[in-house]
């Protein structure tokens, strides 16, 4: 929807097919390999093997469906109108005549000799292929060899070829012809040159193909050295068992048939596709013209109350501090944890970390806080998936450095994005020492430019308490912790927020107002979408802001007194909000947690209930903003669709809005419009 929206610049959509392309494949890698894992019975699932397949069948058709969709928009909408700026888009293997040297000769000299164009010989040799990566495919005959077969499709010969992109970049430059800038894909460079590749071959055709593995990491002991098994684990993704394979869709029926028998590669795992595939490579497509063709990211904002004191602690002592990702630096994060690191009066600092940003700041500072001799832990969820590796490289560079390592906790991914600062121990004004910073986002300088995300920081004793709390359960000290102002999955996190849907229901009942507000990137977990169901037929209104999968159907008699929008704009909603009414004693809280079976019950998850009443009314001033957006907003309908918000009142695009809100102060007027 995005790619196909004409009031965006061109590249911002064409960065929304890339999106769309990445997160598909990871869909396969993950959530399809795992429906073909309970079919292959290599793993247990919450679902039957009649549901899976079930499922897989009507994912096939809902991809089959999306892709013709995606190429239509790539093909009738973005290249015409990269055509108007200038930018000519090959899209066939042919250049024009006065780029044909110019082909010729990157082919020769860069490209061919990283070539390793190998026969498909089924039966006799066994070809591995790779994932992720493009195959061309050729079908030929050879040039004077007469065959008399009655099976024609015998007199074909077949050969594959690795695209080199780990050599090369994907989109190939050529020269400037009349003002008019030329990109070429690397694999149509190869086409053009396919008669020096084969010579004693007459080609017939030739068409790409790539492939995806099951890539979700399967333990089913976690006892023992749980970092040598994901070190395993990690190494064998690249071999996992097939979960699709694309092709190019005007591939012929029995070149297709010849490939699926060459590979042993089943019906059910093609997906057909356009004639360019790992299409999330146009978010590095070449562009000439610069600023004026991309989404203009405003820079992040200052808090002249923290620029203007020479101490963040100081700061945070005051009062608690709500941190605001993109729109406010996430430098005063790093200020926060290298004051620590640097403060005499401190003497430890704890942190979760699931993705580490790499030449990370953080880590830096905590690096540099265990060398002035603090006693620095970082609990490293290394089952944080993509990002194992990542993960235990950079944990062995912090322990190089003296800092205490814990790792994943068996059965359970450690979810919540928690820090804690404390006083050195025997000091009598230790406390005034202690601060806690809770997260809707991961400790990451780098996702923290493009998502949405806040970050609280206090000194409040008793939150401080909680957090300390949860690095003991971490840290295997205590089993059977008590948390009385944070919430918990494994804990408390459930049972609060049953307790608190309902006591909405409570005051519709008793004829006052009941009114729930949450913001995620994902609801799925079916015993809170009853609770709210059953809200929802108490009276209580309940507005749902969820960016991701939400299997809460909405227009239904049981939900006709719920609101589901979704936001995608140029800021990737991440941040986790919660607000209940509760009678005008208004609660909100900033979390990790999104509303899904895993996070709830496979996870541990943390929720801070903001105390800080200005703190308090800027979050519900943002989700006011959010749900008054009629530019970027959709509002899900009762099958699921996303439908853009369109009305009379004033053009509202949150994002903007949020910006200028912490740039500007509140706007009255978009504020008391939601009432």
């Amino acid at each position: 929807m995005e790619a196909a929206n004409k009031s965006l610049p061109i590249y911002e959509r064409i960065k929304f097919l890339s999106i769309y392309s990445s997160n598909l494949e990871e869909f396969y890698e993950i959530r399809v390999a795992n429906h073909r894992g309970v079919i292959m019975k290599k793993h247990y699932a919450e679902e039957s093997v009649s549901e899976a397949e079930d499922n897989l069948t009507a994912i096939t058709e809902e991809v089959s469906s999306q892709q013709k969709n995606y190429y239509r928009i790539f093909t009738e909408e973005i290249l015409p109108e990269l055509s108007r700026h200038n930018i000519i888009f090959y899209q066939q293997s042919c250049p024009l005549p006065f780029h044909e040297d110019f082909v010729r000769t990157v082919f020769n000299e860069e490209i061919f000799p990283f070539l390793s164009p190998m026969m498909i010989q089924p039966g006799l040799v066994r070809t591995f292929i790779r994932d992720r990566r493009i195959y061309l495919i050729a079908r030929m005959k050879r040039r004077g060899e007469i065959r008399i077969i009655p099976d024609q499709v015998s007199q074909w010969y077949y050969a594959m070829m690795l695209i080199p992109e780990t050599r090369f970049k994907r989109f190939v430059e050529l020269p400037e012809h009349e003002g008019k800038k030329y990109i070429m894909f690397i694999e149509d460079v190869i086409r053009a040159n396919l008669p020096g590749i084969f010579p004693g071959y007459q080609v017939d055709s030739c068409y790409s193909m790539r492939i995806s593995r099951d890539a979700d990491i399967y333990i089913a002991d976690e006892s023992g050295d749980l970092v040598e098994k994901i070190r395993k684990k990690v190494n064998k993704r690249k071999i996992g068992a097939l979960s699709r394979c694309v092709y190019d869709r005007a591939m012929p029926d029995d070149f297709l048939q010849f490939i699926c028998e060459a590979f042993n590669i089943q019906s059910d795992d093609l997906v057909a596709s356009g004639r360019y595939l790992n299409l999330k490579d146009l978010a590095s497509l070449p562009n000439p013209f610069g600023d004026e063709l991309i989404q203009k990211i405003p820079a992040p904002l200052h808090i002249p109350q923290l620029d203007g004191t020479g101490s963040i602690f100081n700061a945070v002592r005051k009062h608690d501090v709500l941190l605001a990702f993109p729109y406010q630096s996430f430098d005063y994060l790093v200020r926060f944890l290298m004051e620590a690191a640097t403060d005499p009066k401190v003497g430890e600092i704890k942190i979760t970390q699931y993705r580490v940003a790499e030449n990370s700041t953080v880590i830096n500072a905590l690096m540099n806080a265990a060398k002035n001799g603090k006693r620095v832990t970082v609990f490293v969820e290394l089952k944080a998936r993509f990002d194992e590796e990542n993960n235990m490289s950079t944990a062995k560079k912090m322990e190089e450095c003296g800092v205490r390592i814990l790792y994943s906790l068996p059965g359970l991914k450690v979810h919540a994005k928690v820090a804690v600062v404390t006083g050195r121990e025997g000091d009598a004004d230790a406390m005034e020492h202690s601060f806690a910073c809770l997260s809707t986002g991961n400790f990451n300088e780098t996702t923290a430019t493009i998502y949405s995300d806040m970050a609280l920081l206090t000194s409040d004793e008793s939150i401080v308490s909680d957090v300390c709390q949860l690095f003991d359960l971490l840290e295997g000290k205590i089993t059977t912790p008590v948390f009385n102002n944070i919430l918990v999955s494994q804990f408390n996190m459930v049972p609060q927020l049953t307790t608190m849907i309902r006591r909405e229901c409570e005051h519709v009942k008793a004829g006052r107002t009941g009114h729930i507000v949450l913001k995620m990137n994902g609801l799925h977990d079916q015993n809170m979408i009853d609770e709210l169901y059953k809200a929802s037929e108490c009276g209580v209104k309940i507005d749902l802001l969820v960016r991701g999968i939400c299997c809460l159907i909405p227009n239904q008699p049981y939900s006709a007194n719920i609101r589901v929008i979704r936001i995608v704009d140029m800021f990737l909603e991440h941040a986790r909000l919660w607000y209940f009414w509760n009678d005008g004693e208004e609660e909100a809280f900033l979390a990790s947690a999104d509303w899904m079976r895993r996070n709830l019950n496979r996870r541990i998850e943390s929720a801070c209930p903001i105390r800080d009443k200005d703190i308090r009314q800027k979050i519900i001033d943002i989700l006011k903003i959010q749900l008054q957006d009629n530019v970027k907003a959709c509002l899900i309908d009762e099958k699921l669709n996303n439908n853009y918000i369109r009305n009379e009142k004033s053009p509202v695009r949150a994002q903007m809005a949020i910006y200028n809100y912490f740039k500007d102060g509140p706007d009255r007027r978009i504020l008391q419009s939601e009432g």
